[in-house]
């Protein structure tokens, strides 16, 4: 918890200070696709705002109302995230660029001409997005660092599975942002160097397009993702198959009637397993081996924070 709260608050202080660069760069010059990245970095500092809420939102303690505690707020907060400021920054931006590209193109083409592409006012965008993209690769680096130290303790192929099957929707979130970020940014200088070298403000108007394209793109794969655990997902079927064979293996245990598990927030599992056991087991021996139960599952996975074992008779 404390790794991606560290993660929220570099990628917050990043987008905090390049939102204010990029407004002046984007005074300066007129830039469409700089007006893209200042509503991208808006954004993204909401985004941060939001995910620091869910943190502090989950940490309290359960209540009767709330038996299971509130580490779901993460997934909501995080699902909020992507649809609301994501999908709202991206529609912007691209609803910017096609008018820039359009009609309303020639009006920001000549604004552009008599503000910032006269030197030295381009070079207001360049070094703006140079130092953007600095401040944003720190905050980069500390949420790859993070997901990294996560695929290597859940043992994951990569980032790619990471991406499918992680409970820490904020870490997903500061890191999908971050990327966007960087992905934006190399756009946003690609627009204005174009512009700058041919005198063509259509290459400015497409990255402006292109910008919000990918911010939209990006909003829908993270609200998908954060769906799964929003409706309740399991463990991956490799956690749950090793879980079940820890039931299964156990001396006193005939066979498992139904066995389910489920996250209840980031890193926070209850395991339900409704067990027959052997028929000539006492009521104390029956408690000792429910007792040793629990305590295997939640000794294998540091997730597992509550395990219910249900004794059933074998249908």
């Amino acid at each position: 918890m404390a790794g991606s709260k560290s993660v929220v608050l570099a990628a917050l202080f990043a987008n905090a200070a390049i939102a204010v660069l990029k407004f002046l760069a984007f005074l300066v010059t007129g830039s469409p696709a700089m007006l893209s990245e200042v509503y991208h970095s808006v954004s993204d500092t909401g985004n941060q705002v939001f995910l620091l809420v869910g943190l502090r939102y989950g940490e309290r303690d359960r209540t009767r109302s709330h038996p299971f505690g509130y580490g779901k707020a993460q997934f909501f907060y995080s699902f909020l995230v992507s649809v609301m400021l994501f999908g709202i920054a991206g529609w912007e931006s691209a609803s910017h660029g096609y008018e820039a590209l359009t009609g309303h193109g020639r009006v920001l083409g000549r604004q552009a001409e008599l503000l910032g592409y006269q030197f030295p006012g381009v070079w207001a965008n360049y070094a703006v997005l140079l130092g953007a993209m600095g401040f944003e690769s720190y905050a980069f680096v500390k949420a790859r660092r993070e997901m990294s130290r996560q695929i290597s303790r859940h043992g994951w192929s990569g980032f790619r599975e990471a991406f499918r099957r992680t409970s820490d929707t904020t870490t997903l979130t500061a890191l999908t942002e971050d990327t966007v970020a960087l992905l934006g940014l190399g756009l946003a200088l690609a627009g204005v160097f174009l512009t700058e070298q041919t005198g063509n403000h259509v290459y400015d108007a497409a990255a402006a397009l292109l910008i919000g394209l990918l911010l939209m793109g990006f909003a829908v794969a993270l609200a998908w993702e954060n769906k799964r655990l929003l409706l309740g997902e399991s463990l991956p079927k490799s956690e749950e198959d090793e879980l079940r064979g820890i039931v299964e293996g156990h001396a006193d245990v005939d066979s498992i009637v139904d066995f389910r598990t489920v996250y209840f927030g980031p890193n926070d599992v209850l395991v339900t397993a409704d067990v027959a056991f052997a028929p000539d087991l006492d009521t104390a021996a029956m408690d000792d081996a429910i007792t040793g139960l629990e305590a295997e599952i939640q000794s294998a996975n540091p997730a597992v924070s509550k395990v219910y074992v249900e004794p059933e008779s074998d249908r």
